[in-house]
Parts: C-alpha cells; sequence; structure tokens
C-alpha cells in the first residue's frame, strides 16, 4: 500500500487593499444621509395622510435606496458599475 503526499490546494495571498473600498463607503453613507434627509422633508406631508397610505410609502422609501447602492458596491468589488 503507497500513500499519496497530501495534496495541497496552491495558497493564494489575499488581494491587496484598493481605494476604492473608503471612497466607496463615504459615497454610500452620503446617498443614504441624502435620500434619508429627502424623506424626513416630506414628514410632514407623510405624516397628514391615512396610516394605511403612510405603510407603503414608508416601506417603498425603505426599499427603493438599495437600488442606487447595488451598482456602488459593485464597483468598489470590481471596479465597473455593470456586470
Amino acid at each position: 500500500m503507497t500513500t499519496e503526499p497530501d495534496k495541497k490546494a496552491p495558497h493564494n495571498p489575499p488581494a491587496s487593499p484598493n481605494w476604492r473600498a473608503p471612497v466607496g463607503v463615504i459615497m454610500m453613507l452620503i446617498f443614504i444621509l441624502i435620500w434619508s434627509g429627502i424623506v424626513v422633508s416630506l414628514m410632514d406631508w407623510i405624516s397628514d395622510l391615512n396610516f394605511w397610505l403612510q405603510l407603503p410609502i414608508y416601506i417603498i422609501a425603505g426599499i427603493v435606496w438599495i437600488f442606487p447602492i447595488k451598482p456602488l458596491l459593485l464597483w468598489i468589488n470590481t471596479g465597473k458599475f455593470r456586470s
């Protein structure tokens, strides 16, 4: 019986950090601050509505901000805005 030596996966060193990560995070924070400022500025108008009209507005406002962030996350990871 012969045993083969352990075959190890090749070692891949971690990728070096790039400038896109901190810039992307700052851009995300700026976008979220702007988006929340828009929603808060509409608060007086929204609060005058019935609860059942407020509910979808807040749900939509809570989800819509994700769509512009997705290409930004892609850019941080790949350097491209589209896959």
